[in-house]
């Protein structure tokens, strides 16, 4: 038995038509919800990474931030170093009241000082040579004579102390070394010299020479070197 088809040939090519288009608007439809789906996830990571870079950005301010500021520190602890290592240099690292109210201590009531010196050497070695690792560790004194070159040591040094006065007797200065030397403050005890002179009282009137030679008195006078015993050599 053979089927007729009565259905006109326009009729079915626009059903297939209609059949095509209602895919296409599927896949359309489909891609463009794929689309706005994509958009959505992109905008959203956008978004994350623009807020992530701003917490970074922040980030990098504040450690740039504390950068510059351990610089200053740093700067500021290098200065204060050297300010330090410069105090170490020009620091005497002695008690003069100390220092003197031994010799006080020492010096027996018929010793009349003059003169107490102190004065800064730089070490020296077998050679002569100083010790200082500073050729140039020295300070000019201000308003000093400039033809001189008056200069301070720096660095380690050794007080050398001059002692000048007058004693009644020479045994007197004799003591007075001897004390020196048994003394933990002081070494090296040297005198520079002892000798005997007269003095004459100051007073007022017209006197004799009779007068002044009964008034004039015979002391020694002295001058005696030595080092305050607060080093050590190796």
């Amino acid at each position: 038995m053979k089927e007729v088809d009565f259905l006109p040939e326009w009729y079915k090519s626009g059903r297939r038509r209609q059949v095509n288009y209602r895919t296409q608007y599927i896949a359309l439809g489909a891609v463009f919800m794929a689309m706005m789906m994509w958009n959505f996830i992109a905008t959203n990571s956008i978004s994350r990474a623009t807020a992530e870079l701003a917490q970074d950005e922040s980030k990098v301010s504040v450690a740039e931030s504390a950068s510059r500021e351990f610089a200053s520190i740093k700067d500021e602890v290098t200065k204060l170093q050297k300010r330090a290592k410069s105090i170490e240099e020009i620091d005497s690292k002695i008690d003069v009241a100390n220092v003197l109210a031994e010799m006080s201590f020492l010096i027996d009531e018929k010793i009349v000082l003059r003169k107490v010196q102190f004065s800064a050497e730089k070490f020296v070695d077998s050679r002569g040579a100083g010790q200082s690792h500073r050729p140039d560790a020295a300070v000019r004194v201000a308003g000093g004579n400039s033809a001189g070159k008056q200069t301070l040591s720096l660095g380690d040094v050794r007080f050398k102390v001059v002692i000048n006065g007058v004693a009644a007797d020479a045994s007197d200065v004799a003591e007075l070394i001897c004390q020196l030397e048994d003394s933990s403050y002081f070494c090296q005890v040297v005198p520079s010299f002892s000798r005997n002179t007269k003095i004459v009282p100051a007073r007022a009137g017209v006197r004799t020479a009779a007068k002044l030679a009964e008034e004039n008195f015979r002391v020694s006078e002295f001058e005696i070197s030595c080092y305050l015993a607060n080093y050590a050599e190796n």
